[in-house]
Formats: C-alpha cells, structure tokens, sequence
C-alpha cells in the first residue's frame, strides 16, 4: 500500500526588522513628499499680508504666472499652472484686480484668480450717451438689470443737469461691489479732477459749467479728425448771432434708443418738438447729449476765430465752411452730390 505524504508549508511572518525598514522607508517617501509640496505649491509667505493683484487687459495666462512669481506670491509657476488647471476654468484669468496674498498655497491663489476679480477694469470711449455707458458698466460689473435701471435714474446724480457730460471716458478700475450710485461718484470724480483746470477759463468766457460742456458734447458728436476748434467757433458764432444751432447730434440724441443710440436723421426729426431739437429751439440743449473728451471741452473754450456759419463734412470726412447759406448750398453741390 503506498501512502501519500502531504508536506504543510507553514508561512512565515516578515521580521521585525523588515518591517521598521518599511515603516522608516515610508516616512522617508512621506517626508519628502510634504517638503516637495511645501517647497512648489506651499506658501511663499506665511506671514504675508492681502494685497491686490492687478491683471491687466490682453495679459496673456505665462506673463500672469511670471508676475506671480516675481511678485513673490507663489513659490513655483509650474506649480500653479498645475493648480490653475484643475480649477476647471476654461476661460482663464480675467482682467482686473485680486486680493491674494502669498500666505496662500498654490491652490489657494489659483482658485482666487479662476473667480471673478474684486475690482474691474471698465473702458469706454468719450461721446457716449450715459444708456450706453450702463450696458458697457452692467457687462463689466455683472449688474443685475435693476442694477442698470438704478445707474440710469436721476438718483446717481446731484442733478438734472449733470445727467450726461460728467463721465469721461478712459479707463477705471472699479471695486465689482459698489452700488451703480458709488460708481457714478466715481467717475464724476475724475470729472472733477480732469476738468478742473479749465474753471477759471469758464468764468473768464462768462458761461456756466454746463454751458461749456454742453457745448463740448455737441463738439464731439459733430466733429471728425482735428476740426474741433472750428466746430466750436461755428457753433459760437450762431450762439452769438441769434441763430439756431441746428445739430444733427441733437436730433439722434432725442430718437436714440436701445441698439441705435444714434440714428441717422431725417428730414422729418427736425419737426420733433423736444427742447433738445436745436432746429426747432435756438441755444444750447438743457444739457449735454454725450460725454465729451477734454480736447471737446478745450475747443468749446479755446474756439477758432472763423466767419463761417454753415459747415459740411465730405464723404472722407474733411470739414468745409462758408459764412453765407449760398456758400453751403454750393459745398454741398460740390462734395456730396
């Protein structure tokens, strides 16, 4: 009979020694680890205070970065590529102001900046009507549509007559939490810092505030190139003589509305019975019709001497003038017919 010998192989335990070397190993890997990730996405500054970080207009995503780590807010520019990745925004930094500090990780400070910024960069043009200005302002600081409402009300004013003509354009950098009625003050303050230099010259023409720029915003809806000061000698001289200003700028500023602010008039607008028409009412607007630019307000006070009273642009734009309507009506035969 043959017996089958079965061997039991008995399985041993890894020794101790094996073990702490595992463990030692692995504090080793851990160890490193944590300085590695101190060392590219920790802070740069743990004592550091909040500051703001502006991001300018066109700033491309690699100059963001390298201003970062210049600026001592990050340890590694690798780094928060990595951590601006995995934020998930597709859009990237937007333009305008961050408050980060470099007491932040690397995570910290990509989540800040893939976020809308604290403060915005808002530009417009000079010559826009103030209903424009509010969409630019509504887009830029995410205004809610009663927002906008509230920024075109009488109550962001002091008054009627600052209406329009009191925001000039450029470029602000503006807190996204201010009410319409705080961002108002705002630009009217650079209102009063740009324009300020010319109040002396106002009292010395003997017109209002309002006047001066009422008329600089009909300069600037009326002018074309570098014709400003002739523009505005034009329109004096059909002040001062009792005329009627008959600008067309006047005419789209009363027909303007959502998605045309300026239409093309016609024959029939001059008929429109509005204070604003100046083909109808002689004088100035009750107030300004745009914003105007600081070279609009300079010409309004600083006027060439001309004898015209009539002016015509061509169709490339160049201006033509004659003190005689028989000498406009021929203008207008030579150059636009």
């Amino acid at each position: 009979m043959h017996v089958q010998v079965v061997e039991t192989v008995r399985h041993r335990r890894p020794s101790r020694r094996i073990l702490v070397i595992g463990l030692v190993a692995f504090v080793i890997v851990l160890a490193g680890s944590l300085l590695a990730y101190a060392r590219y996405f920790g802070p740069a500054d743990e004592y550091a205070a909040m500051s703001e970080f502006l991001v300018t207009p066109d700033q491309e995503f690699a100059v963001i970065a390298h201003d970062l780590k210049v600026a001592g807010y990050i340890r590694s520019i690798t780094a928060f590529r990595v951590a601006f990745a995995l934020t998930g925004n597709i859009r990237g930094v937007r333009e305008g102001g961050y408050r980060i500090s470099p007491s932040m990780d690397a995570w910290s400070i990509a989540s800040a900046l893939a976020h809308p910024p604290y403060l915005a960069w808002v530009t417009f043009k000079p010559g826009l009507r103030k209903e424009e200005i509010a969409t630019i302002l509504a887009k830029k600081l995410e205004w809610t549509p009663e927002e906008k409402e509230t920024w075109l009300t009488v109550d962001t004013v002091p008054n009627a007559s600052q209406a329009e003509g009191v925001y000039p354009g450029g470029t602000y950098l503006i807190p996204s939490d201010r009410t319409p009625a705080e961002v108002a003050v705002q630009l009217r303050a650079r209102f009063q810092e740009e324009f300020a230099p010319y109040a002396e010259l106002v009292i010395e023409k003997n017109i209002t505030w309002t006047e001066a720029i009422t008329m600089a915003s009909l300069i600037e809806r009326e002018a074309a190139k570098s014709d400003k000061a002739l523009i505005a000698g034009i329109l004096w001289n059909r002040i001062n003589d009792g005329m009627r200003l008959q600008v067309d700028a006047t005419l789209q500023y009363i027909r303007g509305e959502e998605g045309n602010w300026w239409p093309v008039p016609n024959v029939e607008d001059k008929k429109i019975d509005s204070p604003y028409n100046t083909y109808k009412y002689a004088g100035l607007p009750p107030h300004p019709i745009a914003n105007p630019s600081i070279e609009s307000i300079e010409a309004a006070l600083n006027p060439e001497k001309t004898k015209c009273i009539y002016y015509l642009h061509d169709t490339d734009g160049v201006i033509h003038c004659s003190p005689t309507y028989a000498g406009q009506v021929a203008n207008v035969n030579k150059y636009l017919k």
